[in-house]
């Protein structure tokens, strides 16, 4: 686990904040270097502590269906079962998790039979006992901006 310092936290609040936030406004915003922010965003990076990406709504953009599917893995397999369900182009997130689940996986399909087909596939999975869906109707937030710094520390973007 890559520890994170202060100037760390700050780059990767000011980067949830405004993704597209340029590095010279996040270095006017630190007080460092432009090739600092540069070079320690490469490296959170290439840690895989962050990944800055465009996130769009699936069901704004011509998907029809997105689900959560709860899985009930029999036991000692949940890595094998898990591993696969990352390797599916359908999933966006898939979690290993104790409770009722042993993993929650969210995936995205063009349709109901898209997504009727992709169940069958799932449920084939060798180590799944069961399966449940919770079908996503609408989504009222999507956010990503938790826990590594103040939002405060930044400027809005549009005061650049």
């Amino acid at each position: 686990m890559r520890i994170l310092d202060d100037v760390d936290r700050r780059i990767i609040t000011g980067l949830q904040f405004e993704g597209r936030r340029s590095f010279t406004a996040l270095a006017q915003d630190l007080g460092i270097s432009v090739s600092a922010v540069r070079y320690r965003v490469q490296k959170l990076e290439q840690s895989g502590v962050l990944q800055v990406v465009g996130i769009a709504d699936p069901l704004k953009i011509g998907f029809d269906v997105m689900a959560l599917i709860g899985a009930r893995i029999h036991a000692g397999r949940s890595d094998e079962v898990v591993a696969v369900f990352a390797g599916l182009p359908e999933t966006s997130y898939v979690a290993e998790t104790a409770g009722s689940f042993d993993a929650f996986i969210e995936v995205v399909c063009r349709d109901t039979a898209h997504f009727r087909e992709l169940l069958k596939r799932i449920n084939r999975i060798d180590g799944i006992a069961s399966t449940d869906t919770f079908f996503i109707t609408e989504i009222h937030k999507m956010a990503y901006g938790w826990g590594v710094g103040n939002r405060t520390d930044f400027q809005a973007a549009d005061e650049d």
